[in-house]
């Protein structure tokens, strides 16, 4: 103990001789993570310099603020857990398919293979590496932004939910409803007989990454007052997809693009996007469970904006994953 302590004074003190700002546990935590993000995805040093400047630009994506943010469980306690460590979740055919570590193809089973997928999602949330804690306080468009960087976009409603229900439908989007509100009550009476979870057809606690807690202070939201209190990704094996694809529940709610016209879908390439849906429960919800989480059940236009407003909305269990075109 003493050795670290004096190596920390050492470093504190050539860093003031230097006129150099010491590196906060926040700092640190995102270099670590960046680092890890262009080693397991094999980023080019361009495509890792274009996520950093957005988080640098952000000052608040990462890991949570690591002064109050308390996870449940550590890395280590997921790496037991998980498949070989971790190395488990590695999929070669998926990797042919999709062309990236870590992504699953989107399909239907009842007609189609793996290869038939025109689009793969992320297997775990952002940074989609298993056993690493979520990225959250990002925004919609910041979102957008780090996924085009990585060579993949960010992904439609629709294909979210297929992932989740096992299941890639074609897209079901009402664009003559007219209204936020009138789309998602159209989608969601036509699916609510058919609800179903990750996991199977019932909601079940203990499956998923739900039973953690929210910090004392957090009132509402805010940086210095709710802390990040998630898990590692992939550390619950039991709250998986059909098509592979993991935390769907729990965790971090994720970020999707929701078109309002057929010209707003990022699956036909567009760069014109439409407006934000939020997908999935929280790290809390095995305690409170505050709204449904079915697969395919569309949320009401909660803190709603175009996905590429510069003000969409970012918090303490928001994060992301990414979608990718099959060529």
């Amino acid at each position: 103990m003493k050795a670290f302590t004096f190596a920390a004074m050492a470093a504190a003190v050539l860093a003031l001789a230097s006129g150099a700002r010491a590196e906060t546990q926040f700092e640190q935590n995102n270099r670590i993570l960046l680092d890890q993000l262009a080693q397991v995805h094999r980023l080019t040093p361009r495509q890792k310099a274009a996520v950093e400047a957005i988080f640098r630009r952000s000052g608040v994506i990462g890991q949570g603020n690591p002064a109050i943010s308390r996870h449940p469980m550590s890395v280590a306690e997921c790496q037991a857990r998980a498949p070989r460590n971790g190395a488990g979740y590695a999929n070669r055919r998926f990797e042919r398919i999709c062309g990236a570590k870590y992504m699953a193809p989107l399909y239907d089973p009842r007609s189609e293979k793996p290869e038939d997928a025109k689009a793969c999602i992320d297997q775990f949330e952002f940074p989609n590496i298993p056993c690493t804690y979520p990225v959250t306080w990002v925004r919609a468009k910041e979102a957008a932004e780090i996924c085009a960087a990585m060579g993949k976009r960010i992904c439609d409603a629709h294909e979210w939910e297929g992932a989740c229900a096992g299941a890639l439908e074609p897209p079901d989007y009402p664009f003559g409803a007219g209204s936020v509100a009138a789309m998602r009550s159209i989608h969601n009476s036509k699916y609510a007989a058919s609800k179903s979870w990750a996991y199977g057809p019932d909601y079940q606690r203990g499956v998923c990454a739900a039973n953690s807690s929210k910090s004392s202070t957090c009132d509402g939201g805010g940086w210095s007052r709710c802390g990040t209190n998630t898990y590692p990704t992939g550390s619950f094996p039991g709250c998986v997809s059909k098509l592979g694809v993991y935390d769907l529940h729990g965790n971090a709610a994720e970020h999707m693009n929701l078109p309002m016209t057929p010209g707003q879908m990022a699956s036909n390439g567009s760069k014109t996007l439409g407006v934000t849906e939020m997908k999935g429960s929280w790290f809390i919800w095995d305690k409170i469970r505050a709204h449904p989480d079915w697969c395919r059940w569309r949320a009401p236009y909660w803190h709603g904006s175009k996905v590429m407003s510069s003000g969409s909305h970012a918090n303490y269990h928001l994060g992301f994953r990414c979608c990718k075109t099959v060529d």
